[in-house]
């Protein structure tokens, strides 16, 4: 892996000669990924974050699956932003689609979460208006960190009892049918989770752009091409003037580029 922004005297010195496309370890990762140190009164302020992956063409997924257009370093980033994270926000269909699991506990973070007052593995917290999820899945029945369901307030009594007695924290985001994305970051955040991360799907990625409650974005683009009619890493009304972010960074690793951008 190489870097190739931000360069400076340090990381040009570091990275120079054999050393300039290695194999990045998790320390150097986790580093890299960090999220903002607390403000000046030691208190911490929400930050979401989302990890997509995108071909060269713009799709997001290649047969309903991201996994074909990743790569071994796409998913070592994956874990790293992860272990990271105090919770991990995704939308239904993904966890559908994706067959989501619990996240696990990983031994090679367990210092570093300790460190900073986190559990063993972040939660995974799903959104979902109508709450038709298989509730005998691993991701509600056994994980680390009971998994969150995020939905408005007139979800369907008996759904969301249905929800409890799997095992999920039902957590209210909204005052009709669906979720209001500001809500959502909020009540985590109520419940001392404020490093945020989301792995979309688009629909949910598109709602958070548009609701402006996106702070960083973490694109791998991967250098392949699908045509087809794959969504793109966002979805859904497009906003009226679009939103300027920065790059902050950019790792390469064969071929696949590891952008960082945040809010301008």
């Amino acid at each position: 892996m190489r870097r190739l922004f931000p360069v400076t005297e340090e990381t040009a010195a570091r990275d120079s000669g054999e050393l300039a496309d290695r194999e990045w370890s998790l320390a150097e990762l986790a580093a890299a990924y960090a999220y903002p140190e607390p403000t000046a009164t030691g208190g911490r302020v929400p930050w979401l974050r989302a990890n997509m992956v995108s071909t060269l063409d713009g799709a997001a997924q290649h047969e309903g699956r991201s996994h074909p257009i990743s790569s071994a370093a796409d998913m070592r980033i994956f874990g790293t932003l992860r272990a990271l994270a105090d919770v991990v926000v995704v939308g239904a269909e993904t966890v559908r689609q994706e067959g989501y699991r619990p996240a696990r506990e990983r031994a090679e973070f367990a210092a570093l979460r300790a460190a900073a007052g986190q559990g063993p593995a972040p939660a995974i917290a799903v959104v979902t208006a109508s709450l038709e999820l298989d509730f005998s899945l691993p991701l509600f029945t056994s994980p680390l960190v009971p998994t969150l369901v995020l939905t408005g307030a007139a979800a369907a009594p008996d759904r969301v009892a249905t929800a409890e007695k799997a095992g999920a924290r039902v957590v209210i985001a909204g005052d009709g049918v669906g979720v209001d994305p500001a809500r959502a970051v909020q009540a985590l955040a109520d419940l001392g989770h404020t490093r945020l991360l989301t792995e979309g799907g688009p629909r949910l990625l598109g709602q958070l752009v548009a609701a402006e409650v996106l702070d960083e974005l973490c694109l791998t683009v991967s250098p392949m091409l699908t045509a087809g009619d794959a969504q793109r890493i966002a979805g859904g009304p497009s906003v009226a003037v679009p939103r300027r972010f920065e790059l902050v960074s950019l790792l390469e690793e064969a071929g696949f580029l590891f952008s960082r951008y945040r809010r301008s």
